[in-house]
């Protein structure tokens, strides 16, 4: 039996050989049950393929078999094995795959929650996808975009997939081989599926293939053809009305009719071509995804100590309708000479570029190297030319970059050698700190009122890099609703032969060590007690003490970087001659009080007796004056919007607000 038929007998697809399925002889339609899927179907396939293998091969797929889920198999049996038949039978598969999960899409074959596919048909698709990514396979995109949301969504309404352990299985996949088709099309079947659980650990699977694809620069940066003109749009006709796609921050879906503008959808498109108009909403959907992995890949590109040849960055990205909006908002760095960079913010698709004083200049040859500018390589000066230069220029980039955080090592750090206390010592809810370890790609196991649950590390993985990064974290109180934790040390792994083996640091690269630290930083600024301004009234002594000292204390790199916006985007406001900014605090004159705002933590201290004031933000804070920040902080937001309600305190009504002005003074 030919290997499509004998694959397509065990998916239990219809075939000439099998014929097809009865309607309404599943167990929803209140026949007798479908009989279950017997163990192996696909397996018998691969099993059949493996005869003819050599025996090198052989040897890595059983390798392969056996590690798949506790120690991954090295590159080398993977390589072994995409460089065999496996490859031609791994498209096979995965095509008769996706006829299987369009016939239960289309009722030929009973629908069952996550019966799509037994567990050891997962394991063979999931070898198959591996292989196909390993391999950067051409046909494999448009096989996932079609395999990925019929898998996704029931055929009904129900909130089941028809096969959950399969989307899990190509996530994990990607992971292993990241492509930015296959990371897109993973965040396009996020936004679709319905169960409640799934898209929270795509979001996980998802940051992982985003920092793995720093490490796979030659797939890292591709962008598909999805019709887009090379001013950004993609245009179409549809009745008398002109559709229009356009590339910015984001992509968006406006409407014209006669060179005018309209405010929505117009009715006759809703009524006469709904297919159109949902084949555009899906279409903004997918550009959407590949702009988030752009700009993911393209973030963890900023650690890479090399680059790439300009005149490939700019045919792939500078000029490509997707790429430019990102590339024109972030700084770049040309080695015009033998380590010798040069920097600047691109222009006319990178044909020329603009330095921090505004002064435009040309690249070199096509061969020349450029990459990513990072802070923690320049100096002071060039830091705040180029802030200057974004913040005249109203340019928000997609990450920071030039407000980016820097954090150097310190006299004490140098003195300890080996670990850094720089954030040690703080009070963090701890399920709000787990869940920021999940989502920021850090790996850690869950703390808790256990024996071994009340210490433990998070760690992680630079790409690219060879280092990783240690947090220490001590479990100290699960009576609080968020439970609470307490952090440690900072400690640094380099990896080698014989696996990790720590390092002093003042032998991590610098970048390494400013972004380790940068997201401790954030861990600590988000889940501190100190950031909650109601917490003054709560718990024991020591907490209180704490929640005192961190939320009024010196200010972190992150708040630094904060007070850096806020010297250059006040005196452009009309509260302008009522503030005052210090060193750590921004000072406010109302009417009523003289008020002091922490710029790190937001808290609030009134003059002349430092009372605290207890301002609770509203779920959705404005900065106030329609203000252009230069980069996304809700703690940049809270502050400025605290700022404008005090120096108006005239006009506050909230009658705690003012309970607690008017009993102070």
């Amino acid at each position: 039996m030919p290997l499509r038929t004998l694959i397509s007998v065990h998916l239990g697809e219809p075939t000439p050989e099998s014929g097809s399925l009865e309607p309404g002889s599943g167990p929803e339609s209140g026949g007798e049950p479908a009989p279950e899927t017997p163990p192996g179907p696909v397996v018998a396939a691969e099993e059949a393929l493996t005869e003819g293998l050599d025996g090198a091969t052989r040897k890595s797929l059983d390798v392969i078999r056996a590690r798949l889920y506790n120690e991954p198999p090295s590159r080398d049996d993977w390589e072994r094995l995409a460089d065999s038949a496996y490859a031609g039978f791994a498209r096979t598969v995965l095509e008769t795959a996706v006829v299987r999960a369009a016939a239960i899409q289309a009722g030929e074959i009973p629908y069952a929650a996550d019966k799509a596919f037994t567990a050891d048909e997962v394991a063979v698709l999931g070898r198959a996808v591996r292989v196909a990514l390993l391999r950067d396979e051409t046909w494999l995109p448009e096989l996932l975009d079609r395999l990925l949301p019929a898998v996704a969504v029931a055929p009904s309404a129900a909130r089941t997939l028809p096969s959950q352990a399969l989307v899990f299985e190509v996530a994990r996949s990607a992971q292993e081989f990241p492509t930015p088709e296959a990371a897109a099309g993973l965040r396009a079947v996020r936004g679709i599926v319905r169960h409640a659980g799934v898209p929270k650990q795509l979001d996980r699977n998802l940051k992982r293939i985003d920092a793995a694809l720093a490490d796979r620069t030659e797939v890292a940066f591709r962008l598909p053809d999805l019709g887009f003109g090379p001013d950004g749009v993609h245009r179409s006709t549809v009745g008398e009305y002109e559709a229009r796609i356009t590339v910015g921050e984001d992509a968006t879906l406006t409407w014209h009719r006669d060179g005018n503008d309209l405010r929505g959808v117009p009715a006759a498109v809703r009524r006469d071509h709904p297919v159109r108009l949902k084949e555009l909403r899906e279409l903004v959907k997918r550009t959407r995804a590949h702009l988030t992995t752009l700009t993911r890949a393209l973030e963890g590109a900023l650690l890479a100590e090399s680059g790439q040849s300009y005149g490939r960055w700019r045919a792939e990205q500078a000029e490509h309708p997707l790429g430019r909006p990102l590339t024109e908002r972030l700084i770049w760095e040309v080695e015009v000479a033998p380590g010798e960079w040069r920097a600047g913010l691109p222009v006319e698709g990178g044909r020329r570029f603009v330095d921090a004083a505004g002064e435009p200049w040309a690249a070199v040859g096509e061969d020349a190297v450029i990459r990513l500018w990072h802070p923690v390589r320049a100096m002071p000066g060039e830091i705040r030319a180029w802030r200057d230069q974004l913040t005249e220029r109203h340019l928000r980039q997609p990450f920071k970059q030039a407000f980016r955080e820097i954090y150097l090592l310190t006299p004490a750090e140098r003195e300890t050698r080996l670990y850094s206390n720089r954030f040690a010592a703080h009070i963090l809810r701890y399920r709000r700190l787990y869940a920021l370890f999940k989502a920021r790609g850090w790996q850690a196991g869950m703390l808790g009122p256990w024996d071994g649950g009340y210490e433990g590390e998070a760690t992680r993985v630079l790409p690219g890099r060879g280092w990783r990064g240690r947090l220490f974290v001590e479990y100290v109180d699960p009576a609080w609703q968020d439970e609470l934790a307490s952090t440690d040390q900072v400690r640094f792994e380099r990896r080698t032969d014989d696996g990790w083996r720590e390092a002093a640091l003042e032998e991590v690269p610098p970048a390494v060590f400013s972004e380790v630290m940068r997201d401790v930083d954030l861990f600590v600024g988000v889940t501190s007690i100190a950031a909650d301004p109601e917490w003054t009234d709560r718990g024991e002594d020591r907490y209180r003490d704490y929640w005192h000292r961190a939320g009024f204390g010196d200010l972190s790199a992150s708040a630094e970087v904060r007070r850096d916006a806020l010297a250059r985007l006040l005196p452009r406001t009309r509260i302008a001659d009522r503030v005052e900014l210090g060193g750590r605090f921004l000072r406010v004159r109302g009417s009523r009080r003289t008020y002091k705002i922490h710029l790190g933590s937001a808290n609030i201290l009134m003059e002349p007796d430092d009372a605290y004031l207890c301002i609770v933000p509203s779920s959705r804070g404005a900065a106030g004056d329609g203000l252009f920040l230069p980069f996304e902080d809700e703690r940049l937001s809270l502050i400025l919007s605290k700022a404008f309600l005090l120096a108006d305190d005239a006009g506050i009504t909230d009658p705690d607000i003012l309970r607690q002005i008017e009993r102070s003074g």
